[in-house]
């Protein structure tokens, strides 16, 4: 099992990536900076805490573990 800050820190470094990407994606779309900004911040804002949700709880599923 992981640690809290492991965890932590995996999903704030995706979730960088993932918010430049939804930035880019939204300003190619829309040619709009402050709306693009807009979007992008709320989207890493709101998914940095469900994937680390879903990472504490495939923490605690056994699923595909092999035991040593």
């Amino acid at each position: 099992m992981e640690s809290h800050k492991r965890t932590v820190i995996k999903a704030m470094s995706w979730r960088v990536i993932a918010t430049l990407v939804t930035f880019t994606v939204t300003y190619c779309v829309t040619k709009e900076l402050v709306l693009a900004t807009g979007i992008g911040l709320a989207d890493g804002v709101i998914k940095i805490f469900a994937y680390y949700s879903h990472e504490r709880i495939w923490n605690r599923i056994g699923f595909g573990i092999k035991e040593e």
